[in-house]
């Protein structure tokens, strides 16, 4: 039996010896206390740790102690006091979406407050309809009008455009509006607006909203600082994407008209484009150059299609002129930048200079007296050239419009050109002859001609000399030839006579 006993099933684990215990022991007090201490400290951390007044009350149901007594109370007060606190906070902030806190001031935090009816909230949160907009979206969806644009119901026909579902879908709408629009709570009443407040609302928030974004320097929106503006970045950005242009660098000159920028030529087919380009792009403004018109508006070429009351299409003209211009200099042999490509506001020229350095002013030049010379005899020579073979007159020649390369004068900026027909063209050759004749002058050239002899001697025009100016004498020359050419005799009107008659015809 021993053996037997002594058996160990090969299934389980040993069994420990039984300490033998004496009665003694047993019924020991002290022995009660320790296995009471080892139980709590074996399951202490997992048990929960209970409510000191929830075990006080218990234990003492009867609640004899006045210290109980007056525990008891001073948790109710405290109730009461955060109850009070909670909504005088509510009553202050209303339905401000701007809320003040009282819970500095409790004495319970909140989730100690109505402890009763918790379970109770945290079953109707998922419920809950917390303003009109979520209750009336729920009541849309719940009800939702089909494709054909009406449901039929017990109370009858509803449509999509019952006024009660359209005015609280404005609503709802009006809530979506920029943060800056004022809507207020709206979600504490049942709003509801017609589609006519609704529309007003609409507009008056893109008005309020375009306001606020507008540019309040008209300058910014139009070319006139740097010539750049959004719409002419995007002409630039096409013709880089064309191929025309490989990279714009920079600016190479500012003026009162157009700002000229440097570019890298482009590989486009079909079109030759030269290795450095420039980009001249006219100031879609009228605030530094207002007297545009008189070169335009006379000119055969663009009489028809002018306009003073749209300043962008007299841009486009202007470029279209000079680029004109520029074709028919280039016709007859005159050194000028050659044309690539024109797109509205914006011409493309060859560069003239290298290394992206351009060809400096005749201003800025220094020149030897043969360079003077050889300078002088181009310029006029170009001057009688451009009058007599492209049929044009300059209008704003002067040493700041020449470039000197490669020793050989270039013409340059002849937007405001005009032909020789024109009624002030011999107005503006003469200034041309006078800007000319003084800077030579003023440079020390020996032979310079007068602005008199120069006009003379590019128009092949005797002007009789009776002491009156050379000015004066060209505008009784270009008034009397336009009277002759058009056959236009000034006639008097017979004032008197038709006074008299009136005053005849009124006594009877």
């Amino acid at each position: 039996m021993d053996s037997v006993g002594a058996h160990i099933s090969p299934w389980g684990k040993p069994q420990q010896p039984t300490e033998s215990v004496s009665l003694a022991d047993i019924m020991s007090e002290q022995l009660a206390r320790d296995i009471q201490s080892k139980e709590e400290n074996r399951f202490g951390d997992s048990l929960p740790v209970p409510d000191p007044t929830i075990t006080i009350l218990e234990n003492s149901p009867g609640c004899d102690s006045d210290f109980l007594i007056a525990q008891t109370l001073q948790v109710q007060f405290d109730k009461e006091n955060d109850d009070i606190l909670k909504r005088t906070e509510d009553k202050f902030n209303g339905t401000s979406k701007i809320c003040v806190s009282y819970s500095n001031y409790r004495v319970l935090s909140e989730n100690q407050l109505d402890s009763d009816s918790d379970v109770d909230d945290e079953a109707d949160d998922k419920h809950r309809v917390w303003d009109s907009f979520a209750r009336s979206e729920k009541a849309s969806q719940a009800k939702p009008i089909p494709r054909c644009g009406y449901r039929k119901d017990a109370d009858g026909m509803v449509t999509k455009h019952d006024m009660l579902i359209s005015g609280r879908k404005n609503a709802c709408r009006v809530m979506v509006f920029p943060p800056e629009f004022h809507t207020g709570d709206a979600g504490a009443f049942d709003m509801q607006l017609p589609n006519k407040v609704f529309n007003s609302l609409k507009v008056h928030s893109r008005n309020e909203e375009s306001r606020r974004n507008r540019v309040h320097d008209k300058s910014e929106q139009a070319t006139s600082e740097m010539s750049v503006d959004p719409r002419t970045r995007l002409l630039l950005y096409k013709l880089v994407n064309q191929e025309v242009l490989d990279r714009v660098n920079g600016v190479l000159s500012t003026g009162k008209e157009a700002v000229v920028l440097h570019a890298d030529g482009g590989a486009r087919e079909n079109t030759v484009v030269p290795k450095e380009c420039a980009i001249k792009v006219f100031k879609t403004t009228l605030n530094e150059f207002k007297t545009r018109d008189k070169y335009i508006q006379d000119d055969y070429r663009f009489k028809d299609r002018f306009s003073k009351q749209n300043p962008r299409k007299i841009i486009h003209m202007w470029a279209e002129k000079e680029m004109h211009n520029l074709l028919r200099m280039q016709k007859v042999g005159i050194l000028c930048p050659e044309v690539v490509v024109l797109k509205k506001h914006v011409l493309v020229m060859s560069f003239i200079g290298s290394n992206h350095r351009p060809a400096d002013k005749l201003k800025d030049v220094k020149l030897k007296h043969s360079d003077l010379a050889d300078a002088y005899n181009q310029t006029i020579g170009t001057m009688k050239i451009l009058y007599d073979d492209a049929q044009l007159v300059h209008a704003d020649l002067s040493e700041y419009n020449i470039l000197w390369y490669d020793k050989k004068c270039w013409f340059i900026d002849v937007s405001q050109a005009v032909e020789r027909n024109h009624p002030k063209a011999l107005e503006f050759l003469l200034r041309d002859c006078t800007n000319i004749a003084n800077f030579f002058n003023r440079r020390g050239h020996p032979e310079t001609k007068s602005p008199d002899e120069l006009f003379q001697y590019i128009t092949e025009i005797e002007v009789p000399q009776d002491g009156a100016s050379m000015l004066c004498q060209v505008k009784d020359y270009e008034r009397n030839n336009e009277l002759l050419t058009h056959q236009k005799g000034e006639k008097d009107y017979p004032f008197n006579y038709c006074w008299e008659k009136s005053k005849s015809e009124q006594s009877f």
